[in-house]
């Protein structure tokens, strides 16, 4: 099929609006490649350093055809995610010599869970720590070492900031290497219920922790489609990863495998190699458009509708949340994974899982196929489905999905658009996830309360005082406040009082968890209220409509007054878990909708002052 003309208009969109900085990037990129530092370029003394301790490895590194692998890992075992990784460096290099390549590791990378900082101070660097991650990937690359690039990264801020600091050595052909979910534990419904349970008092918190320990209890990622899982679907439809890699558990025979398999294609596509496959070409203006369909059709994550922009701005495209609102519209959701089904990614990708959903994109339109991927058989390949034939990785085509409660063909979707959309009104611009909201829940106008702080909103409710209709403005959380943290933490409250009966949102110039849903949410408000965005004008009792089926987030205030009202001081930056040390980043930002990135603000600004004569 041709392809859909939604997705065909929005890509010609993003093309035109990023013709100048698209054009400096890939310029900037080829005179990486023809000017920058490489290994065959460094001095003795340099390559020396380089090699000292690389001993069987020594002589193949000397020499200037080889491929070498830099690999940056963001390994720690704290994170469960991220713990599979510890043994990775180590098989990456037998792999790597099994095809008479070498690999180093490059660098490492902090990798912070926001399951952990949650509700707690730390939550205010997790945006930050992308930014950090960005950077410290650069660092690691910059010494020239490497002819191909192996990302370790699964996790929330830690896929998007390992793309941006890639796509600044966009020369260098580069792969993620997933580690996968954990297996099944407690179904994330029946956790989420005794959440609900704990916080009016109905269970103490032996019986929440015992919960918490069935739900995340082995190595992987989370099981629920958040923002993680979501950042391995974007990054499979995106084409840089093997392909139906994203799903499979960790410590398995067949994830050794797709990672030794990925280890032997970077050196085929790396700088030497038989099949040179640079980022900079992998990442274009259709792979964007690629991962905002995959991101809509599966109900990924609202933290993409920030992470996307930025990894696109990394590589010199622009798009914006008009471009999400406009793809949703006509992307159909085809899956229902929890938070907006009962159902978790293993489930997904047991009844046919990222093969099924591309295959079924594909043949409907809603994807380019002529994109370059890494894999040798280009976007087709992904419409495929792994597997061992004793130790070998083979392929067979996609097939309808097995359960249509979990994964749906285009024909018959569980709804007709992608369930995001872009919010507008007198309080700005923001984003709204529909895709796991009842419809009777879908307009919301109630009186406003308040807040500042989030713990704020946990204490009124604990004292009762939110007990009617109520729509539950937070605000100065967005990036120049305080690293716009997530505000998950009010998610089982919120959801109690929408069970009693009542008319509930939230308004925030926030995030949101990728595993939040249920209750209405309008996010990402922009301006924020640091900057006297319209969010800091509203007073408690203002009605606030917020309405997903007309789009509309509005203050419902005389005209003359809302005009007249200034908005309320900022508080004082809290200070404290290492906060202060962020404060440069929090004084020049993106707004969210752009990135919400410090770095990518600041670079855009030299890129711009420099402009075409980056020689």
């Amino acid at each position: 099929m041709s392809l859909n003309s939604v997705v065909e208009s929005v890509t010609a969109r993003i093309i035109e609006r990023s013709k100048v900085s698209r054009r400096r990037y890939l310029a900037l990129m080829e005179r990486n490649r023809a000017k920058g530092v490489l290994r065959p370029k460094l001095a003795c003394g340099n390559l020396a350093h380089a090699i000292a301790a690389s001993s069987s490895d020594k002589s193949e590194l000397m020499r200037p055809t080889g491929t070498n692998i830099g690999i940056i890992t963001t390994y720690n075992d704290m994170l469960s995610a991220h713990q599979p990784y510890g043994r990775y460096p180590e098989q990456i290099k037998l792999f790597a010599r099994e095809v008479g390549a070498t690999a180093q590791v490059a660098g490492g990378a902090p990798a912070m869970c926001d399951g952990v900082t949650q509700g707690q101070e730390g939550m205010e660097l997790s945006l930050f720590s992308r930014d950090v991650i960005a950077m410290s990937t650069a660092v690691g690359l910059s010494h020239g070492m490497f002819e191909s690039v192996a990302l370790l990264g699964i996790c929330d801020k830690i896929v998007p900031g390992l793309l941006m600091g890639a796509l600044r050595f966009g020369h260098l052909p580069t792969m993620l290497i997933p580690a996968g979910p954990m297996p099944s534990g407690l179904p994330n419904k029946e956790k989420q219920r005794i959440r609900q349970l704990y916080v009016q008092g109905k269970v103490g918190q032996a019986e929440l922790m015992e919960a918490e320990n069935a739900s995340y209890h082995s190595a992987g990622t989370c099981t629920f489609y958040g923002t993680a899982n979501t950042n391995q679907m974007m990054v499979e439809i995106m084409g840089l990863m093997m392909p139906d890699s994203a799903f499979i558990n960790p410590n398995t025979k067949l994830r050794q495998a797709m990672t030794r398999s990925g280890i032997h294609r970077l050196a085929e596509i790396g700088l030497n190699g038989e099949d040179v496959r640079p980022l900079a070409h992998c990442v274009d203006e259709r792979a964007i458009v690629n991962a905002a369909v995959g991101l809509l059709a599966t109900g990924g994550s609202t933290n993409h509708s920030i992470h996307l922009p930025a990894i696109a701005r990394a590589a010199g495209i622009l798009i914006d949340w008009e471009d999400i609102s406009r793809l949703s519209s006509a992307v159909p959701l085809i899956s229902r994974v929890y938070p907006s089904g009962s159902e978790d990614v293993n489930a997904f990708n047991r009844v046919g899982g990222m093969p099924t959903v591309i295959a079924e994109l594909t043949r409907a339109g809603m994807l380019h196929k002529d994109i370059l991927t890494v894999s040798r058989g280009g976007f087709s390949d992904y419409a495929r489905r792994a597997s061992l034939e004793g130790d070998e990785l083979v392929y067979s085509h996609a097939k309808p999905s097995t359960d249509t409660d979990i994964l749906r063909d285009v024909a018959t979707p569980f709804r007709p658009d992608g369930g995001m959309r872009l919010m507008t009104g007198n309080l700005g611009r923001a984003i709204y996830k529909s895709s796991a909201i009842a419809p009777e829940h879908l307009t919301v106008e109630a009186p406003a309360r308040v807040f500042q702080d989030q713990q704020d909103v946990i204490t009124a409710y604990q004292n009762g005082e939110l007990e009617r209709d109520v729509v539950v403005v937070v605000r100065f959380q967005g990036p120049e406040a305080n690293g716009m943290p997530e505000l998950h933490k009010l998610t089982p409250a919120l959801g109690v009082l929408q069970d009693r009966g009542f008319k509930v949102a939230l308004l925030t110039d926030g995030r949101m968890s990728g595993a939040s849903g249920k209750v209405p949410a309008a996010i990402h408000v922009g301006p924020e209220a640091q900057v006297g965005g319209a969010i800091a004008r509203v007073r408690d009792g203002d009605m606030i409509r917020v309405c997903a089926a007309t789009g509309q987030i509005e203050a419902l205030v005389d005209a003359a007054e809302w005009e007249s009202r200034k908005p309320v001081s900022p508080p004082l930056p809290a200070l404290g878990t290492g906060r202060e040390l962020f404060a440069l980043m929090r004084s020049v930002h993106d707004p969210a909708e752009a990135g919400g990135s410090a770095m990518l603000a600041q670079m855009y600004r030299v890129t711009e002052a420099v402009g075409d004569d980056i020689h």
